[in-house]
């Protein structure tokens, strides 16, 4: 029996929605060859990641392992999908595959980081198909809800891998390629070793509704406005910004779009011919001086972002644009979840203007880009796999799938984050753990979600923070009174006195009566100072504060 095997390995994406990262290997145990699918990105909050910019995938496995790394193959361009390729390309230097429009966005990510355009290798669908290593690979067209989405073929020496990418089955998705049943029928005809399955939407056990039955809606909506309208969506979103445009010219209005990450969009589907037809637009400096009731703005922020276009409408101008009573405020959208607050924030801020704001909770503008549960069932009849192992979902979107997949007779397995699966068998297996999690761009540089600097940084956001300063003089006396400086904690406290006089006394008092060996000693000095301050803030205001100790000798 061969000792070499097929491997599945996420290190992104499986027990969470975001920040995508699949490795699929052959070879013998240790001596695999690797391709990478996806190299995407989550976001940060203020509540678990304070001051962070960006999440990444750790890649430290697979850094380790980069000479046997044969490609990376990105499924598409959404953020969670090819975020982070700039920011992690010079760990693997491996090439990059991806179709067109991907590797239009995917070179303009690379560019900021100064990394030849070459790196990136444009592919056409199958029937073109790429030999790496061990491996043939071809982009399979699949209806998303950003152009040329594609899924995977992956033919190994032991088996054929279907991975679907993030997928709905849309036959008039106005933008991008429609479903071809016939094509997944083909490529399925002689046998699928293991299905790799999105499972965002398996909860949701209604029809999955087409792209083409959000225009008119919309249309009708926008005909029906009388002050200034506007629209937001994901600006990857291609077909809706479309969409919303043409339903703005249907209505008489000039439309103009707002939001760099949407020009972008719209400039790369120009540049790679999916966009041919897109109404004629007006500037920003033009749209002030055109009236209310003839214009239509679409806009970035669908997500409540802080510095989004939408955001900066809901606190004030954007671009000499103001809102006022009577305007319209379109979601053609969903909120993702973790969003909520930032999303009904803008929400509020519209409504004291006197904005009427409609979002989708109508169901009427806006269809999600993720396969619904009965979509699911189709992709599982037409591919047939042997085993169905379901990514890109939270844990309970992950078992639920498999539990679906039970019913129709097929062996599952919940895959999540650092999980490697042995696909060698007639059933999946765990063949090993692997060491896994985020990666912070904080800033310029990458730290680890165990280094500790988030956390030093949460513990000051919700304790506050005290420096003391001290000076220590040639004969080891304290020279003078130490002297406090707080952050972020409130002036005064229980006593009614300033709270830094009360730390202050209280250190000096300690410091009058210390013994020659603490003051010769900075880590004793330190840990007494930071007791002293805890005790006093805790019984002053009631909090154990983050201590910083300054301690200066003078030789």
């Amino acid at each position: 029996m061969s000792s070499e095997r097929a491997v599945y390995l996420p290190l992104g994406g499986a027990g969470e929605i975001g920040m995508n990262c699949y490795v699929y290997g052959y070879g013998a145990e240790g001596r695999e060859q690797f391709i990478v699918v996806d190299l995407g990105v989550t976001f940060p909050d203020m509540d678990g990641t304070p001051g962070v910019d960006l999440i990444l995938p750790d890649i430290a496995w697979l850094e380790e392992r980069r000479d046997r790394i044969d490609g990376v193959f990105i499924t598409h361009a959404h953020e969670d999908h090819v975020g982070a390729v700039g920011h992690l390309y010079h760990r693997l230097r491996a090439p990059i595959y991806a179709r067109a429009f991907t590797a239009n966005i995917a070179r303009r990510k690379l560019d900021e980081y100064g990394v030849d355009p070459d790196a990136v290798k444009t592919v056409s669908a199958y029937p073109e198909n790429v030999d790496v290593g061990p491996f043939t690979v071809a982009f399979l067209p699949i209806s998303h809800s950003i152009p040329e989405s594609s899924g995977l073929l992956i033919d190994t020496p032991d088996g054929r891998i279907v991975h679907t990418g993030d997928f709905k089955i849309d036959e008039t998705p106005l933008v991008g390629e429609p479903f071809d049943r016939a094509m997944w029928e083909e490529i399925s005809k002689p046998g699928v070793k293991a299905l790799v399955c999105d499972s965002t939407n398996v909860f949701s056990h209604a029809e999955g509704r087409s792209e083409a039955t959000v225009g008119p809606e919309i249309t009708k909506l926008v005909e029906s406005a009388e002050g200034m309208v506007v629209a937001t969506t994901f600006a990857s979103n291609i077909a809706r910004v479309k969409t919303l445009a043409e339903a703005g010219v249907a209505a008489g209005r000039s439309v103009c779009l707002l939001g760099r990450a949407m020009s972008r969009m719209i400039e790369a589907a120009v540049e790679t011919g999916i966009l041919s037809d897109f109404p004629s637009l007006v500037t920003a400096e033009d749209a002030v001086n055109i009236p209310r009731e003839n214009l239509m703005l679409v806009v970035t922020g669908s997500q409540g972002e802080r510095r989004a276009a939408s955001a900066q409408l809901a606190r004030a101008k954007y671009r000499g644009i103001t809102m006022k009573e009577g305007d319209m405020f379109l979601f053609s959208s969903k909120t993702i979840p973790g969003n909520e607050r930032g999303v009904i924030s803008i929400i509020n801020q519209f409504s004291e203007m006197g904005v009427d704001v409609v979002d989708d909770s109508s169901g009427l503008y806006h269809v999600s880009g993720h396969a619904n549960r009965p979509d699911l069932e189709t992709m599982h009849d037409i591919v047939k796999p042997q085993i169905l192992i379901p990514m890109h979902g939270e844990h309970r979107h992950l078992r639920e799938h498999v539990k679906l997949g039970k019913t129709k007779g097929l062996a599952g397995v919940v895959a999540v984050n650092g999980m490697m699966v042995d696909l060698g068998g007639n059933a999946p297996s765990v063949a090993e753990y692997v060491e896994t999690g985020r990666t912070y761009l904080d800033g310029s540089v990458q730290v680890g979600a165990l280094d500790g600097i988030v956390r030093d940084r949460m513990r000051m956001a919700l304790n506050g923070h005290v420096i003391v300063t001290v000076i220590i003089d040639e004969d080891g006396e304290p020279l003078g009174e130490p002297w406090c400086e707080t952050k972020g904690l409130a002036e005064q406290g229980q006593s009614n006195a300033p709270l830094v006089d009360i730390l202050e006394e209280d250190l000096s008092q300690f410091l009058r009566r210390a013994d020659d060996r603490t003051l010769a000693d900075d880590d004793k000095l330190e840990e007494q100072m930071k007791r002293i301050v805890r005790q006093a803030t805790q019984a002053e205001i009631g909090k154990k504060v983050e201590v910083t100790s300054v301690i200066s000798r003078l030789s």
